[in-house]
């Protein structure tokens, strides 16, 4: 059985600027209890993503430094992998045993319309099988 992406994928998830610091975007991230965040422009287009591991470099320096540095524009990743709406859910999985990251964001017609994350997939994979 095939199940298209757009019946998996989170529509409900955290969207952040470009000009927020990092520290406020890491708390997010954190308190939502979300792997990775897609970053848009004053347009709502998609100009790349923040992941918790992003957060990372910034969070050891705040631990030298004594205080978080930077924004999330300069600690996003871009360019950004993502995945159609239209996709069915096994080149979901390829996709996510291919590549290192825990979560896609989801395009149709070339805007962002959801967050697919890797347990997500899983999830689903259990459901049909």
């Amino acid at each position: 059985m095939s199940m298209v992406i757009s019946r998996v994928m989170r529509t409900d998830f955290l969207a952040l600027d470009a000009a927020m610091t990092i520290r406020h975007a890491a708390g997010l991230l954190h308190a939502k209890g979300q792997e990775a965040a897609p970053v848009l422009n004053e347009a709502g287009l998609l100009i790349g993503i923040l992941t918790q591991k992003d957060c990372f470099r910034p969070a050891v320096q705040a631990s030298y430094y004594q205080q978080w540095r930077g924004t999330v524009g300069e600690q996003m990743s871009n360019p950004v992998k993502t995945i159609e709406a239209d996709g069915d859910i096994a080149s979901a999985a390829r996709m996510f045993l291919a590549e290192p990251h825990r979560a896609f964001p989801v395009l149709q017609n070339g805007q962002l319309v959801g967050m697919l994350q890797r347990q997500d997939v899983l999830g689903r994979l259990l459901e049909l099988g």
